[in-house]
């Protein structure tokens, strides 16, 4: 009797080991709820609990409720979240290159960009996991634009306005380029600034721009793309570990084929956004050869000396430069 009670024991553990325990995924992300963005990552969240049979769940925290991006990642550190979607650029204080592609002016068009991307997101991803965070692709934010009330065409009307800027270092150091005095501000402060006349210049996306409502308190619109963003969504390699194997690539294979649909969609959604902002009224200013020239030259001279001084690394800079150099040859 002792035998098989010790048997029965023995047995018991071993089928509590195998059954793994529940885990679940707290993500905050800004990305307000009811955008494509967020239906597309509860279907995955439910498609990724099916698979695993509710071992791993993923609970998401939207519309900034834990804060700007700074507070998110900081909630990651001490483990209250384990995910975060954000935009590239504050992945920076994990891996310098996370922002690479978001160099004022850095590429000439979007089929350029994608070129880029098709040799550089995995080597970003591959960064970002060397340093504790686990990536499942890039969905571009798309080329940003200024938007504001009165029209931009020359670098010097810019500097005029009170434009601005993500509150991050990184985003001050690229606004010294072009020689103007910028209000930073977290991105759950643009909307209220922009109503109260804190600020009344802008670069956005058109499909973030349409979605955080700010498109509504500007004019114009200048036909000019500033730089490219992208988002991402990571999770910390610390609490991937802790999934089964087996789960573990169900996560990885389900969050990667959604990153890619977004990816995809959101560069359609951008054209469209566009079209969107001129049928709502915004005029549309296009800059001269002349103006363009200076602003790139500034933004030139500006992503130089982000280098140097640490903000991106000069392999992956120049990195950058070649394929873009590959990219015109083959055009």
């Amino acid at each position: 009797m002792k035998f098989n009670i010790t048997r029965l024991l023995i047995l018991s553990l071993l089928l509590f080991s195998t059954s793994g325990h529940a885990a679940t995924i707290k993500i905050a992300t800004l990305s307000p709820d009811g955008t494509t963005w967020m239906k597309k990552m509860r279907s995955a969240a439910k498609d990724i609990a099916t698979q695993t049979s509710n071992r791993v769940k993923i609970k998401f925290y939207p519309g900034g409720v834990m804060g700007n991006e700074n507070a998110i990642l900081r909630k990651m550190r001490i483990n209250q979240l384990q995910g975060a979607a954000v935009s590239s650029g504050a992945l920076t204080r994990y891996y310098q290159d996370a922002s690479i592609y978001g160099m004022p002016f850095l590429f000439n068009s979007h089929a350029e960009a994608l070129y880029v991307r098709s040799k550089m997101d995995k080597l970003i991803i591959q960064g970002l996991e060397e340093k504790g965070l686990v990536s499942f692709g890039f969905a571009e934010s798309g080329f940003a634009y200024i938007l504001s009330n009165t029209p931009v065409k020359e670098v010097n009307e810019l500097r005029q306005l009170k434009a601005w800027i993500p509150d991050s270092e990184e985003a001050r150091q690229a606004a010294t380029a072009f020689k103007f005095k910028p209000i930073p501000l977290p991105f759950s402060d643009v909307l209220a600034g922009l109503q109260t006349s804190l600020i009344n210049t802008i670069a956005s996306s058109p499909i973030a721009a349409i979605a955080l409502q700010w498109h509504s308190q500007v004019k114009y619109l200048t036909d000019m793309p500033l730089l490219y963003g992208s988002a991402t969504l990571v999770i910390s390699k610390s609490a991937m570990k802790k999934l089964k194997e087996n789960d573990r690539k169900i996560v990885n294979k389900i969050m990667s084929e959604t990153f890619a649909v977004i990816d995809k969609e959101n560069q359609k959604d951008n054209v469209d956004a566009l079209a969107a902002l001129k049928n709502q009224g915004i005029t549309f200013v296009k800059p001269g050869d002349k103006q363009h020239a200076e602003w790139k030259e500034l933004a030139r001279a500006g992503n130089a000396n982000m280098v140097k001084k640490g903000f991106n690394s000069k392999k992956m800079y120049n990195l950058v430069n070649k394929y873009i150099a590959e990219y015109q040859k083959q055009k």
